[in-house]
């Protein structure tokens, strides 16, 4: 343990010595000490992997806290490993995404601190065993993504996002709170192994704090109805923020719901069903709103909830499986929603970066506005096209790997004689294969919409593939990574069966687990000997052409096509939205034409989250109605605030005597 201390400590290092180095050295400086801290980190973390053994050491800080445990079990490893690898390559994009924002009088430096910050909070949350610590650094990783978030403060739209992604975060620690506090009086203890103890020997304790549990990490991770920061609060931060706070830092919410319920051990079937329809509603309500939006970093968010939705189905298949004693379906379940997590932070960082690219060179988060980039930047084109297939689980690339494990888990499920299983699992199976559907509506909408045709305005004119190395190098890593784990399962899924056995044994599933893992590499050989075909096809059709002599086609008359004649991101999918209006509040906006030619109009239409318009609004705009009504008591007049404080002061006085005799 204590190369994994060395390791927090050089991010701490990098924090402090980026407050006081030269600006233009601020993101290098993190981008060496997040790699060295990385690096460490992968030694520990690694070993327990795959080993299986967990390491820990106690630390006594004070007799308040007595002693601390931070302790590395496999589900720990897991997710230090995805934590310390994606922050890293979060923070060598910044030193190309932030070049323009550098010597403009931006507070560059409380950015770097507040990154480096939230990764050590990040992996000081998956390893520390303390109730109250614990409780400490998740205030610490919240505070630290919110000043992330508020980075162009100036901007009144990102300070309404940030507060209002403070406000969930501290919704979110009142029921994690419930939660260990009554574990605590009920065991008079902090730590995690006591919890684990009790739990397992008063199981009737089990379903309250689970629930309680579920829904404080369920806020932070995004599952509907909790997710209305998540679509606000990532277009507002800088894309490598983005791209950390939903590659990495939700999953922390699916790290708490996995360690409550490797405290309860034997999850009851309600919790179980509850988890499985909540996720499966989350991931159609995220891709359901995906579709129908036109900022590129709005739309990645609300898929990170289809995502973080597609995560907790197969955790609550696993936990079905755990609570009817189907070890197999639960193995299948549970890696098959820990692997996604791996999986949806690297398409899920690649997406945010390839966006955070163009946006750099266009200045517009607004697909409408785009068009052609494929032309002006063919890499980063190519990048989120990658990206893109792997988000909705298509081989040759990760996401499929994943989904199929999770598909694998239900239907194995299926055949079980109770009733109420089989029902939801095929519904659950049925819900799933929608949300791929229409993963792949949204995807081909806005990698088209983007990237090919022609230049929708003037934003693209001057677009061009000059984005530096320490942006491409991180979105290549990625696209890597997705192509690797899609062709090469057998290594991945190896590493994920660790955590795995801390719920189940998976000795159990052995068998039909190696017989599945086979059937996806030779189902991802295939597809890629379909692409090197289409690509070989498609270089030929090149050669042919280049050799051809080419003549304008006959347009019926009509020669002058312009841009408008394209299709549009609404037009693309308003056959499908058109068909859920129920689902959704539509807003328009319009300018009408007052003359036979005129020179300007415009309609266009919005969607709003009917969550957000219809509960989340109105109890806004209620919550405000009656704070005006005490306006009055803060007029500045000191000698009132004294009053009222003497006032107070009596009545708790009262209070104390009529309670105490």
């Amino acid at each position: 343990m204590e190369i994994y201390f060395l390791s927090l400590g050089m991010l701490l290092l990098g924090a402090l010595l980026s407050i006081v180095v030269k600006e233009q050295w601020k993101f290098k400086v993190c981008s060496v000490f997040s790699f060295l801290s990385a690096g460490l980190m992968f030694i520990p973390a690694f070993g327990v992997l795959f080993t299986g053994m967990p390491i820990g050491r106690t630390i006594y800080m004070s007799p308040l806290l007595t002693g601390v445990d931070f302790v590395i079990d496999p589900l720990s490893a897991f997710f230090v490993i995805v934590i310390s690898l994606m922050s890293f390559l979060g923070t060598l994009y910044a030193n190309g995404y932030m070049k323009p924002y550098l010597n403009k009088g931006m507070n560059v430096s409380s950015h770097c601190f507040f990154l480096m910050m939230l990764i050590a909070s990040m992996l000081m949350v998956v390893t520390v065993q303390n109730a109250l610590f614990f409780l400490i650094v998740w205030e610490i990783m919240s505070l630290s993504s919110f000043f992330l978030v508020i980075f162009e403060g100036e901007k009144k739209e990102v300070i309404k996002a940030g507060i209002k992604y403070l406000i969930y975060m501290h919704l979110s620690v009142i029921f994690i709170m419930a939660a260990f506090v009554l574990l605590n009086i009920n065991s008079n203890s902090l730590s995690f192994v006591t919890f684990t103890n009790y739990l397992h020997a008063n199981p009737e304790l089990s379903n309250i704090v689970f629930l309680l549990a579920f829904a404080g990490f369920g806020i932070k991770a995004g599952f509907v109805p909790f997710h209305n920061w998540l679509p606000d609060a990532h277009p507002a931060a800088p894309s490598h923020v983005s791209g950390i706070m939903s590659g990495v830092m939700i999953k922390t919410g699916i790290y708490g719901i996995l360690r409550f319920l490797f405290f309860v051990g034997l999850p009851s079937k309600m919790i179980s069903y509850t988890v499985l329809i909540i996720a499966v509603v989350s991931a159609l309500y995220g891709v359901l709103y995906a579709i129908t939006q036109h900022d590129i970093k709005r739309l990645l968010a609300y898929h990170s909830i289809e995502n973080i939705g597609i995560i907790g189905i197969g955790i609550g298949v696993g936990m079905l499986g755990l609570a009817y004693g189907h070890p197999v379906v639960a193995i299948f379940g549970l890696a098959g929603g820990i692997l996604h997590i791996l999986n949806h932070s690297i398409f899920k960082e690649l997406l945010f970066f390839a966006a955070g690219s163009a946006y750099l060179r266009t200045h517009t988060r607004n697909i409408e506005m785009l068009g052609g980039l494929i032309k002006k930047m063919p890499y980063t084109a190519l990048l989120f096209i990658v990206g893109s297939v792997a988000i909705c689980g298509l081989p040759p690339f990760n996401g499929f790997i994943s989904e199929f494990l999770i598909y694998a888990g239900m239907i194995k499920g299926v055949p079980a004689s109770e009733i109420n299983l089989f029902i939801v699992l095929v519904l659950s199976i049925a819900a799933l294969a929608m949300v791929g559907t229409m993963a792949m509506l949204c995807f081909t909408k806005a990698s088209g919409i983007m990237f090919l045709g022609a230049p929708r305005s003037e934003y693209v004119e001057n677009a061009k593939e000059d984005a530096p190395k320490t942006m491409l190098i991180p979105m290549t890593v990625l696209g890597f990574f997705a192509f690797f784990i899609g062709m090469f399962p057998q290594y991945i899924i190896a590493g994920v069966l660790s955590p795995v056995s801390m719920f189940a044994n998976v000795r159990f599933a052995a068998p039909v687990f190696e017989g599945a893992v086979g059937l996806l590499g030779e189902i991802s050989w295939y597809f890629l000997i379909f692409f090197v075909l289409v690509g070989v096809l498609m270089f030929t059709r090149f050669i042919v052409n280049k050799r051809s002599t080419k003549h304008t086609t006959w347009g019926c008359g009509y020669d002058r096509p312009n841009n408008f004649m394209q299709y549009t991101a609404s037009s693309y999918a308003d056959l499908f939205v058109s068909t859920l209006k129920p689902l959704f509040k539509r807003v328009s906006h319009i300018k009408k034409p007052k003359e036979l030619f005129p020179k300007e109009a415009y309609y266009e239409l919005e969607i709003e989250d009917i969550e957000e318009a219809y509960i989340v609004k109105p109890l806004v705009a209620w919550d405000e109605k009656i704070l005006t009504k005490f306006e009055r008591i803060q007029n500045g007049n000191i000698q009132q605030y004294i009053l009222f404080g003497l006032i107070f002061l009596i009545l708790a006085i009262i209070g104390m005597v009529y309670f105490g005799g």
